[in-house]
């Protein structure tokens, strides 16, 4: 029996498939495992039977692997994640031209035995994996609204185009207008104040300006455009579908808001400018147990976040943004820092600083959500919250 072994799965919807080498490099086991309880325990068992220690690991942190994750965890084996960018980087350093899932297993099991610096995955608890379900629900239905509101754009372009270019179709008041009076000549003969009113009974913010502006659209056109009718109807169904969405979406809001102020992580989370609830929750579901990163830095890296070297010849110092990382952490830290020039003076001064140094927008921000990660960091290594301390660099 071998000291140490490490397994690599290529994990996918129906079919996983394993790849187990020794300390040498040398393949002691390579096959399909359907991804089904049965077959990923038995494929367990035979590979902890092969050594002493087993080190697994993965190309996916859940998803299609969550089951085999479960097993493992169960039987409290280490896993590692090795992220498939970095498997589609390192395939080309490994003989053959081929993708197959045998090659990408063997992949994952050799870059996991050489590579010491992978972090480790570890068991999800019970509200982080409501949360994460929530989240990923929550983002599937901005998806859907966002092409939906693309859709109502091009529809009413085609039926009223100086209402198109007036109203903003992300809010909920030029939504609601949408659904009820969709031409010119109807938003004529309503007229400003039963039009305001018709928005006010609706809980719609800044009903007059709203209705000012759509009058004003409709005194512009008097033509009426092919096919107005079949365009008017998709306009109010495209409307009536973006409203759901939002009211479903409010609803996400308010469970993720509920589940997150139940942590005790939360009131840290919630002081730093920038960070509310929905990117708080990414944030605790991204990182679980910060125990895990021993520094800043580390946590930086894993958000990719830290400038990758670009230097060649005489050229050196041209850094840039590391393509890799943890995406949704990085995303994280980017919209709470964007949000976070409105409403708070460190970072809006730390990012002009930026500016006038010659950095971009993007890479302006990029460098405060870095800043602020050594922020967040040692807030919740100290279990402290923010105190609006100066942002230099």
């Amino acid at each position: 029996m071998d000291k140490k072994v490490w397994a690599g799965i290529d994990a996918g919807k129906e079919i996983h498939w394993a790849h187990v080498l020794d300390a040498s490099g040398a393949p002691l086991l390579s096959r399909r495992v359907e991804n089904d309880e049965a077959d990923l325990s038995e494929l367990i068992e035979e590979v902890l039977a092969l050594a002493e220690e087993v080190l697994w690991a993965v190309d996916q942190p859940g998803g299609s692997a969550a089951l085999l994750l479960a097993l493992l965890w169960e039987r409290e084996q280490k896993v590692v994640y090795l992220p498939g960018l970095a498997v589609d980087r390192a395939r080309d350093a490994y003989p053959g031209e081929s993708k197959t899932d045998a090659r990408d297993a063997h992949v994952i099991a050799d870059q996991a035995r050489m590579r010491a610096n992978l972090g480790e995955l570890a068991p999800t608890e019970g509200d982080l994996a409501e949360m994460q379900l929530l989240l990923a629900r929550r983002r599937d239905l901005i998806t859907d609204q966002t092409r939906s509101i693309s859709r109502l754009r091009d529809a009413l372009l085609s039926l009223f185009p100086a209402l198109e270019r007036a109203l903003d179709f992300n809010n909920k008041g030029a939504l609601t207008l949408v659904a009820r009076y969709q031409t010119p000549a109807a938003i004529r003969r309503v007229g400003l104040s039963r039009l305001t009113t018709f928005l006010k009974n609706r809980s719609v913010k800044g009903a007059e300006g709203i209705a000012s502006k759509a009058l004003s659209a409709a005194k512009a056109q008097r033509a009426t455009l092919p096919a107005q009718s079949v365009a008017a109807s998709i306009v109010a169904e495209l409307a009536g579908e973006v409203l759901a969405l939002k009211e479903r979406i409010g609803t996400l809001d308010r469970e993720l808001q509920q589940r997150f102020f139940a942590r005790p992580e939360a009131r840290i989370l919630a002081s730093l400018p920038g960070m509310g609830p929905v990117l708080g929750s990414e944030f605790l579901v991204s990182v679980g147990d910060l125990c895990a990163f021993e520094s800043a830095d580390r946590l930086a890296a894993y958000a990719g976040l830290v400038p990758a070297a670009h230097d060649s010849g005489k050229r050196v110092g041209n850094d840039r943004r590391m393509r890799g990382g943890n995406k949704v952490l990085k995303r994280v830290f980017y919209q709470s820092a964007f949000a976070s020039l409105r409403s708070s003076p460190e970072s809006r001064a730390f990012y002009d600083r930026k500016r006038r140094e010659g950095k971009r927008h993007t890479q302006s921000l990029i460098a405060l959500a870095r800043r602020r990660v050594n922020v967040l960091w040692a807030m919740l290594r100290d279990g402290t919250t923010f105190k609006s301390p100066p942002l230099r660099g």
